[in-house]
């Protein structure tokens, strides 16, 4: 059973598809006004219209996480809109195309750290800086299982994500006694979403059926399965969860 978020603000960036959607719709249909961000505004206009015909309270706001400037904006607009932030989801992220570490480009390695972990770094200090004065709040990062183990021709992406692993678990330690949980969530391998599509080469029925070969469970997780696991994550039922990396990836890693 998920918390009611009835009264609640929630943050969700990278939202205009994929699992930053999903968990957009999580939220709202536990009842919390929205914040959605993203870079891609055309898709997040299109996103935030379907939020909103479902009946959500939303603010939809295009933001580039590497650039701390916008970030701070987006917060700071969040706040003149509803007067608080209550959990924030962390999500905005890229992959990249597979190589061997020499093989990747100097450029490619920098714009994913930027991304991922960078960004992370930004939307958490902008973030903090509201939670803390308050003492409440909730944060949730998205790393990956790339971020728990090596994934071959991904030295860049593993690097990223191994880091937000490391950016939550040493921030959690600092706000915890704050009244602050900051935790991440890492999924496996999930279909139906803008970055599965490339990795697949668009949906190219043998790459996907080696992921899902790769799967114990026997198929590819679902958006609504990761945004159920950062609803839970930033609910009562895990106020003793601090610092943890959550795996959601059907039995990879086991």
């Amino acid at each position: 059973m998920v918390d009611s978020f009835e009264g609640k603000v929630a943050l969700v960036t990278g939202a205009a598809g994929g699992i930053g959607l999903a968990t957009a719709r999580a939220f709202g249909v536990a009842g919390a006004s929205l914040v959605v961000a993203d870079s891609n505004i055309a898709l997040l206009e299109i996103a935030a219209a379907e939020l909103r015909s479902a009946g959500h309270e939303v603010l939809a706001i295009g933001c580039d996480v590497t650039d701390r400037s916008q970030v701070n904006a987006m917060i700071e607009q969040a706040i003149e809109t509803y007067g608080k932030l209550d959990a924030a989801f962390n999500n905005a992220g890229i992959n990249c195309d597979g190589a061997p570490l020499v093989e990747t480009e100097d450029t490619e390695f920098d714009n994913i750290i930027d991304v991922n972990l960078r960004g992370t770094w930004n939307c958490m200090k902008a973030e903090l800086r509201h939670m803390n004065a308050r003492r409440s709040g909730t944060i949730v990062n998205c790393s990956s299982i790339g971020g728990m183990r090596g994934s071959k021709g991904r030295a860049a992406y593993s690097a990223s994500k191994f880091g937000v692993i490391g950016l939550t678990r040493a921030s959690a330690l600092d706000y915890a006694e704050k009244g602050i949980r900051i935790n991440a969530v890492c999924p496996g391998i999930i279909g139906n979403t803008p970055m599965a599509k490339r990795v697949t080469k668009n949906n190219n029925p043998e790459i996907v059926k080696a992921f899902v070969a790769a799967e114990p469970i026997g198929r590819l997780g679902e958006p609504s399965e990761i945004a159920a696991a950062v609803l839970w994550l930033c609910g009562s039922a895990a106020s003793f969860v601090v610092g943890h990396a959550l795996t959601v990836d059907g039995g990879i890693l086991a």
